[in-house]
């Protein structure tokens, strides 16, 4: 590329020159894949992701908590960003039924089934604040994409009632109108026509 394309903002990167610049850590965003789960599906993801990392952080760190909670963050960010439009609101709810799932392998209860319920359910009294942040997470980021969705829905709307009025005006200016004549004088109202 030669001095002069380089001088020319916009010229050579691809983008046009009024545009501003995308920042890295957006192009970094957008390499990431984007499915679109259904609302079983987002929930079934985040419950198996939290599974998987209950079992890890139980073999590798001895059921730590900490790690536990802050991987959370992340799962519970991605199942409300790969819900699909039409199930937002199941995101914030499949969250923490993920986190109960996933609190199982850690919570370490002795003495049976009933001994085990009694340590989950200890496990997630004592980790509410986690549980809490990332349902709050999940809530935040359905939210956000809600109202985008609806903003792109009302935009669409006034586009498609702004082309339907242009080509309704379009339309009545080609047609004659309904009191002309042939000759092109319109009749007076409430007056018949002289032969």
């Amino acid at each position: 590329m030669d001095a002069a394309a380089a001088a020319v903002p916009g010229r050579g990167s691809g983008r046009p020159a009024g545009a501003r610049p995308v920042p890295p850590v957006v192009l970094a965003l957008r390499r990431f894949p984007s499915p679109r789960l259904t609302g079983l599906g987002a929930g079934l993801f985040a419950a198996a992701a939290m599974l998987v990392i209950g079992f890890l952080d139980r073999l590798i760190l001895d059921g730590s908590p900490l790690v536990f909670g802050l991987l959370f963050l992340p799962v519970s960010a991605l199942t409300a960003l790969w819900v699909r439009t039409a199930d937002l609101v199941t995101a914030p709810i499949s969250v923490p039924i993920a986190f109960a799932v996933g609190v199982v392998p850690i919570a370490g209860g002795t003495g049976g089934l009933g001994g085990q319920a009694m340590a989950v359910v200890t496990a997630l009294a004592v980790h509410a604040g986690w549980l809490y942040g990332g349902t709050l997470v999940a809530g935040l980021i359905t939210s956000v994409r809600k109202v985008r969705d609806m903003g792109r829905r009302q935009q669409r709307a006034a586009g498609n009632a702004a082309a339907a009025a242009a080509a309704a005006g379009a339309a009545g200016r080609t047609a004659p109108g309904a009191g002309e004549k042939a000759g092109g004088r319109p009749s007076a109202p409430g007056r018949r026509p002289v032969a």
